[in-house]
């Protein structure tokens, strides 16, 4: 009986965030081990279709540099980076387009589509969802590695008007339809933004934002984040996490989440627990009236 009583409290708890997000779109960058753990694309595939079945606007962006990198390896293709992004001549795109829209974005949708949910996956060429340009590193030629130019959402909402779950693979298109190869933390930041979305969520491999010395910031201002930045106390890969959510923000996302996604059922315990969990950055106001809420 007490574990049937504590099932209930959940869910009054879950209550007040589901009227409160009902409708509003939710942009969910999806990667790292929660993409490579079996139980964890399981518990991931789950959590959106019951986002979605409560009324929530649920949007995945995904990456998949591991498997990409994985094919270019078995087909002898080499692989350099600069600032963490892959070079990207003609050979590597035909490669990652094939892996990230015509495999892993269709495993996600699948697997959503499993539990109940009803998943389109596309890539960012369809409609004109993302525009995109050569991006542009001092020093460096970078081929088909692409930041972006614009993004068109009108493919998203007809999608989110008819209960689909879009399911976005970051591939851009620019000038004579030529194929650009996005980072997906970019590609959701962006989306996010042109949706106006409730949320961002970043899903990684690390607890969240952390300190020198280890401790997890729960909460971080824009201001407080750009001095992590210069301070150096935000290093690596986490650089353009921050900055990703530092321009989401700017551009009208309330709040924008970097979670630990190898934790079970992360993005429903960041959206629907009053703890949440990971690191929430959003404007002084904002984080405000979270605290009091």
């Amino acid at each position: 009986m007490k574990a049937q009583i504590a099932k209930i409290k959940t869910l009054f708890e879950a209550l007040p965030y589901i009227r409160k997000f009902s409708e509003k779109t939710i942009v969910i960058k999806y990667g790292g081990a929660a993409m490579a753990d079996e139980s964890l694309k399981k518990s991931f595939a789950r959590d959106v279709v019951l986002m979605k079945s409560v009324g929530l606007n649920p949007v995945v962006v995904h990456g998949g540099g591991p498997q990409i990198g994985g094919l270019l390896e078995r087909l002898g293709i080499k692989t350099r980076f600069v600032n963490g992004i892959r070079v990207t001549d003609d050979k590597t795109m035909d490669v990652v387009e094939m892996v990230l829209v015509g495999k892993v974005n269709k495993e996600i949708v699948g697997l959503i589509n499993h539990y109940g949910g009803k998943a389109v996956g596309i890539g960012g060429k369809d409609g004109g969802l993302i525009n995109a340009r050569e991006l542009k590193i001092k020093g460096a030629k970078m081929g088909r590695a692409g930041e972006v130019e614009s993004i068109n959402p009108a493919l998203i909402r007809t999608l989110e008007d008819n209960s689909f779950i879009p399911v976005i693979a970051p591939v851009g298109c620019g000038s004579e339809g030529r194929s650009y190869n996005i980072n997906a933390d970019t590609a959701a930041g962006s989306i996010a933004s042109a949706l106006g979305a409730e949320k961002l969520i970043l899903l990684t491999d690390v607890t969240g934002v952390l300190s020198k010395a280890g401790k997890l910031h729960s909460t971080l201002t824009p201001a407080h984040a750009r001095r992590l930045i210069t301070t150096g106390a935000a290093t690596g890969g986490m650089i353009p996490k921050i900055k990703c959510c530092l321009g989401a923000v700017a551009n009208g996302v309330k709040r924008a989440h970097i979670i630990d996604g190898r934790v079970e059922h992360a993005v429903l315990l960041e959206v629907f627990t009053d703890a949440g969990i990971g690191t929430v950055m959003a404007a002084k106001k904002e984080l405000q009236e979270l605290v009091t809420a």
